[in-house]
């Protein structure tokens, strides 16, 4: 089987390409990262969702974005409310470029000339990183900078769900067997894995489930 590094956050939307990878084929080799997130029971979602969707291997690498900053998921800022306008709070500065980097390393070691990614210019937050364009952009970096790049057969990035709604990445997800309520997306969940219901990436979640027409799996505080 040909191997791929996948991003696994513990999310919903990287469970969805984990199962995609698999269903195309690939021996998954699942990474997430520890960067200093608020909580991580995110993390404990992501070993979860690779060994329920058959990954054959999880690694947890530690990057501290905390001593950096910058953003509500990695200092002292409030998490909003949803809603504002321009880029929020929430983006980590360099997050996706970081985590990318990182599966690029490994699959450069394990042989794997694919990387998964479960970023989502449709609904989303405004993040920069996930927009078709980066991805593009990283994927011709990978080239010019790795010896798979200039020797070997190249380096792809996938990103299925791009230009996906939530409400079809829910319907995808069920096609392919996720089960959802593994998954944590809330920016303030708590230890338990507990979700607040007033972030935008609950907001987010809770929608693609309805417009689906699906029920909602997700666990809420009180």
């Amino acid at each position: 089987m040909k191997k791929a590094v996948v991003l696994v956050s513990g999310g919903m939307d990287s469970a969805v390409v984990l199962a995609i990878a698999r269903e195309q084929g690939f021996a998954v080799h699942a990474l997430s990262v520890r960067y200093g997130q608020r909580h991580t029971s995110e993390l404990e979602a992501a070993d979860r969702v690779a060994r329920a969707l058959g990954a054959v291997a999880h690694k947890t690498v530690g990057v501290d974005l905390r001593s950096i900053g910058g953003s509500a998921l990695t200092d002292d800022i409030e998490v909003p409310d949803a809603g504002g306008e321009g880029i929020p709070v929430t983006y980590v500065p360099a997050r996706n470029t970081i985590m990318l980097s990182l599966a690029l390393g490994w699959a450069e070691v394990l042989g794997a000339a694919d990387l998964f990614c479960g970023v989502n210019a449709v609904d989303y937050s405004g993040y920069p990183d996930c927009r078709p364009e980066f991805v593009e952009a990283f994927e011709r970096l990978a080239n010019l900078a790795t010896k798979a790049g200039v020797e070997g057969a190249g380096i792809r990035v996938h990103a299925p769900l791009m230009r996906m709604g939530k409400d079809g990445i829910v319907r995808e997800g069920l096609r392919l067997g996720v089960d959802f309520a593994q998954t944590v997306s809330c920016y303030r969940a708590d230890a338990e894995g507990r979700a607040c219901g007033h972030c935008d990436a609950c907001r987010l979640r809770a929608a693609g489930f309805a417009d689906a027409g699906v029920p909602d799996p997700t666990r809420y505080v009180g």
